[in-house]
């Protein structure tokens, strides 16, 4: 997949495409944003209405204390109106700050779960395709990229209605020294557009390098016993390292550009204040306007000063949002190979036949099946054989719907699984393949997968895996805790909870892929022997071994994704292809 970005377009275009963006995200969840933004115009409204208070109290309270005195009524209104708009106030910053995170927070786990999803309907091919940790950074790092500028966003609305306000009430109070303070603003908005445009380019890196590491930390992780064995210990820190110190990089250069940036927004404002007292103290000894006047615009001034730096922090999140949407997008986007069902039928009670009529697949230019047609009876246990690429797993992900074939049909019980409702194929068939998955969770929980299971079922369902006698003497029992992956079983005890956890379903079909190949060859025919005997299924099992392929019904023996030969293990020994393969197994495991 190519993860498309941002970094050659023009900057008027992102920041466009950032409004449209954060548009969307507005719409997808308006309450909270609105109730936030109502916070921050009161913030702004009594923001302002601080400085006219303070202006105020200055003429009509403190200079009349220094010449004529005041009374205690006129001190007490001042104070009272002080505390008031402080009051009114912070209670506009509270509706603010905790609005907008919950519209940050809701925004997150709705585009998190977009892409959850996506992943799920997604093809097994994709995801062999891309790096867990790059699919990790979409989920993680890519949501919340592009969700950060929801945070300050209402103050930024808060900021633009503050300078509304503060234009007006210059204006209204001094026309003159309106002119000055408003000078100001230019030279705020010109570095904002300079800041946004140099960063663009380290956050869109940035962003991608997230992506890097945490693909080379998963991959370290995840193969610590390959790395451990083959002694690249060393050779991982360095890979990790490498793309470490281009993820930092990136953030001290973004780092640099904000350090450079944050001493010229402080000085402006600074300026501006200073030239406003000098031009201010001028107009008062001209009479034409008071000392509260002043302090009023001088107040206003510096409460302008801080709000208005967020207006860059909020432009300057605007390139990783984009980036960060634009990565997201990338993922949504991908051709989901598996449609909906166009009829959603419930499949038939009872046994369970399966047909394959004519079913080709290819993995892009890679043919793996041609043209393949079989059938198998309702409670019959076949052996799928081949030698390796022959179509077999290919073929056993078919028949569970992972993938629908390129040509041909594959119905179960009479039904084609394009037509068949998805969750009744869940119920009704179960896959168990050779890598065995198991949470870091309980026994008992990796069984029941969160269903609600009886622990009699769970018990029947060891038991006809060979996995009761093991799971019994842990420490716990069924309530023994695994590691992640299952590390804390041996590779053939996984296999077994595995199985088991299918089992305890009572599918109607049930598709071993090279399922038991960790369990010693007795396990492995007790295993099969108390399928065949105890579980009314259709049993499809994909084998190497002899002793398991002998036990099946019959025999289907693939070559270059055709059916070569079928029947009894011993009908196929006269058929030259496959007494080689099995001749050459049984020397390999000798």
């Amino acid at each position: 997949m190519q993860t498309r970005t941002s970094t050659t377009d023009d900057p008027r275009s992102i920041f466009w495409r950032g409004l449209r963006i954060i548009g969307s995200y507005i719409r997808t969840h308006p309450l909270p944003f609105t109730i936030s933004v109502s916070g921050a115009s009161m913030y702004a409204l009594m923001t302002v209405a601080t400085s006219v208070v303070l202006g105020k109290v200055t003429d009509r309270v403190l200079l009349p204390a220094f010449q004529r005195g005041v009374n205690g009524g006129t001190i007490v209104g001042g104070v009272v109106a002080i505390m008031a708009v402080a009051v009114i106030r912070a209670a506009g910053i509270i509706m603010r700050r905790y609005f907008a995170g919950m519209t940050g927070s809701r925004m997150k786990r709705t585009l998190a779960g977009r892409v959850v999803d996506c992943y799920q309907k997604l093809p097994l091919a994709y995801h062999r395709a891309q790096p867990t940790g790059e699919l990790m950074a979409h989920a993680e790092a890519d949501v919340q990229a592009s969700t950060e500028v929801i945070h300050p966003l209402p103050y930024t609305i808060a900021v633009i209605l503050l300078i509304l306000f503060a234009a007006i009430t210059l204006i209204l109070t001094d026309p003159f020294m309106a002119i000055i303070g408003c000078s100001i603003l230019p030279g705020l908005a010109l570095i904002n557009r300079v800041y946004t445009r140099k960063v663009e380019g380290p956050a869109t890196r940035a962003q991608q390098r997230i992506g890097d590491v945490s693909t080379v930390a998963h991959e370290s992780l995840d193969g610590a016993m390959v790395v451990k064995t083959l002694g690249r210990e060393q050779a991982e820190v360095a890979r990790l390292a490498q793309k470490a110190e281009a993820l930092r990089d990136e953030r001290i250069h973004m780092g640099s550009l904000r350090a450079a940036f944050e001493p010229s927004f402080e000085a402006i404002p600074a300026l501006g204040i200073v030239l406003l007292i000098a031009v201010g103290s001028w107009r008062v000894s001209r009479h034409a306007i008071s000392v509260g006047q002043l302090v009023q615009f001088v107040s206003l001034f510096e409460l302008l000063a801080f709000p208005m730096r967020l207006i860059g922090f909020v432009l300057s999140d605007i390139p990783r949002a984009v980036v960060g949407h634009d990565r997201i997008q990338g993922v949504l986007a991908e051709p989901i190979s598996l449609p909906p069902a166009t009829e959603a039928l419930g499949l038939p009670d009872g046994p369970l036949g399966v047909s394959a009529r004519s079913v080709s697949f290819a993995y892009g230019e890679n043919r793996v099946l041609r043209e393949l047609s079989m059938d198998v009876e309702p409670n019959e246990s076949i052996a799928v054989v081949g030698a390796t690429g022959s179509g077999k797993s290919t073929l056993a992900q078919l028949l569970v719907r992972l993938a629908d074939p390129d040509d041909g049909s594959i119905r179960l019980g009479d039904v084609d699984l394009r037509h068949a409702d998805a969750a009744a194929i869940r119920r009704t068939a179960a896959i168990v393949f050779q890598e065995s998955f198991l949470f870091a969770s309980s026994i008992r929980d990796n069984v029941a997968l969160e269903r609600t299971v009886p622990d009699e079922e769970i018990r029947w369902a060891a038991q006809l895996c060979q996995a009761h006698q093991f799971i019994t003497e842990l420490p716990h029992g069924y309530d023994t805790v695994l590691g992640e992956r299952g590390v804390t079983l041996s590779g053939g005890q996984r296999q077994r909870v595995a199985l088991a956890r299918a089992l305890v379903r009572r599918p109607r079909l049930l598709i071993l892929d090279d399922a038991t190949s960790a369990c010693d060859p007795t396990v492995e025919s007790a295993i099969l022997d108390a399928l065949k005997r105890d579980l009314r299924t259709t049993l499809i099992v994909i084998a190497y071994r002899v002793s398991t392929i002998s036990l099946a019904d019959r025999v289907v023996f693939l070559e270059d994704g055709r059916i070569a030969a079928e029947g009894t293990h011993a009908e196929l020994l006269r058929y030259g292809p496959y007494e080689t393969m099995v001749r050459a197994y049984e020397r390999s495991v000798a």
